[in-house]
């Protein structure tokens, strides 16, 4: 797996990183020590959470496994919600048991991040924050809020996408660092809502999921998938990772799972480079 840095931090990270929203969640604390270390052992170097994920409780487990296993070489990554008028990572500081947060983001878009510029810089300076960025944003609120911010995260997937060729184009030529996270559409390319949605599964558990990717739009494109899926052999969910995984100027892909099955399907789709199957997947 390639392993690169987010350039202008000096940040290590990795073509596959773990998204962390499961842990606390959809799985126990004990799970969730055998995916991470799994992750680290599959050489995953970037390791994303929020404070909003479980309320807290995925940065609290991912802080007992970081104090319990000292890995080194790894980013940490974590977000904040709106306002930001007032930037207060105490809590998750403690959560996470550092006294240094790798990659702070500002989790989604809200007019106070054009005034917070001060208090992060402040962040940076002080060495509480070694780099902030940018998640869930467009390529006019990424300009706006200037060239603070070294890393956006968006979500990217063959169904629903927040990536086009202009954010990807001034991110590259910025030396912005492109993180994307849902190859899988929430499990929603797999097929297996095609008949209602899992009991138990991220769009049951997070019901407002369904009214990013339950469209029109969103069922043509599974459509394709399950087409080409069907001529070439391949599964779904395989087409669907390799397609997000080799996408141009794409830092590193966020993968989450319950178990390390789940992880292990996303290095399985690194070997698929095709972009005459890719592009038919876009047609």
């Amino acid at each position: 797996m390639t392993r690169t840095s987010i350039t202008r931090a000096a940040l290590p990270i990795s073509q596959i990183g773990l998204g962390c929203v499961t842990l606390g969640r959809e799985i126990d604390e004990e799970a969730s020590m055998v995916l991470l270390d799994h992750a680290l052992a599959r050489g995953v170097r970037l390791f994303d959470t929020a404070a909003a994920y479980g309320q807290g409780a995925s940065e609290n487990i991912l802080g007992r496994w970081v104090a319990s296993r000292r890995p080194e070489g790894i980013t940490i990554a974590t977000k904040i919600l709106p306002p930001y008028d007032r930037i207060d990572i105490a809590a998750s500081m403690q959560r996470l048991g550092v006294d240094q947060i790798d990659l702070l983001y500002l989790h989604q878009w809200h007019e106070s991040a054009l005034s917070t510029g001060a208090a992060l810089d402040d962040l940076v300076r002080s060495g509480r924050v070694k780099a902030v960025g940018l998640s869930n944003v467009t390529l006019e609120q990424v300009k706006s809020a200037g060239p603070r911010f070294s890393v956006v995260q968006n979500n990217h997937n063959l169904a629903v996408s927040d990536v086009n060729e202009a954010l990807r184009e001034y991110c590259m030529t910025n030396g912005t660092a492109l993180v994307t996270y849902s190859p899988l559409g929430a499990g929603f390319l797999t097929g297996k809502h095609r008949h209602g949605v899992q009991s138990g599964s991220r769009f049951d558990l997070v019901p407002g999921h369904q009214d990013v990717y339950f469209h029109t739009d969103s069922y043509r494109r599974l459509a394709t998938l399950e087409a080409v899926s069907a001529r070439t052999g391949h599964s779904q969910a395989h087409l669907a990772l390799a397609w997000a995984l080799h996408q141009p100027g794409t830092a590193s892909v966020l993968v989450g799972g319950r178990t390390p099955a789940h992880l292990d399907q996303a290095f399985a789709a690194l070997a698929l480079d095709d972009p005459a199957l890719f592009a038919e997947l876009t047609a």
